[in-house]
């Protein structure tokens, strides 16, 4: 008796790496070259995935040029996309100070005070992210998503 074969489907992981100015310009820079990127990879502009990718890349790198600025150094985006199983979004900068995510016993906000509630959005969209330390200076944020069958059809159906 043979036992079945079965075939492994190669699994290509596809990277965009960007450098952006720690600017607002950069910000909205790197948030359409990631929208950019999305649709050379089959996520079509106004699709499910494409939306979410937006505002999380917004959300990180306007974090990124506002709280993790140093003069005279740029912010990094960087997406990692596995077809069918993981799209990672990282935006790193070089300020090497850390916050507690949400939840985590950081500070909460007031709803109604001007800022403090991106991270909230960060996390209700992502599967999930984390703080890393960046070598050899900085901190990387990472949010991930999930991208079984059912969240790949949502993407090309929105």
């Amino acid at each position: 008796m043979t036992s079945p074969v079965t075939r492994e489907v190669p699994v290509t992981v596809r990277v965009f790496v960007q450098r952006f100015s720690s600017t607002p310009r950069g910000a909205r820079l790197a948030r359409r070259l990631a929208l950019h990127q999305l649709h050379r990879w089959d996520f079509p502009y106004g699709s499910a995935t494409s939306d979410t990718v937006r505002l999380l890349v917004a959300e990180l790198a306007a974090n990124a040029v506002t709280h993790g600025r140093v003069p005279g150094r740029d912010c990094e985006l960087r997406l990692s996309y596995t077809p069918g199983l993981l799209l990672r979004i990282d935006v790193s900068d070089t300020r090497g100070e850390r916050r507690p995510p949400a939840g985590a016993g950081g500070p909460v906000r007031a709803l109604d005070s001007e800022g403090g509630r991106g991270l909230l959005i960060v996390e209700a969209l992502a599967s999930r992210w984390e703080v890393l330390d960046r070598v050899p200076v900085g901190k990387t944020v990472r949010a991930e998503l999930d991208l079984g069958p059912d969240r790949r059809r949502q993407a090309v159906e929105h």
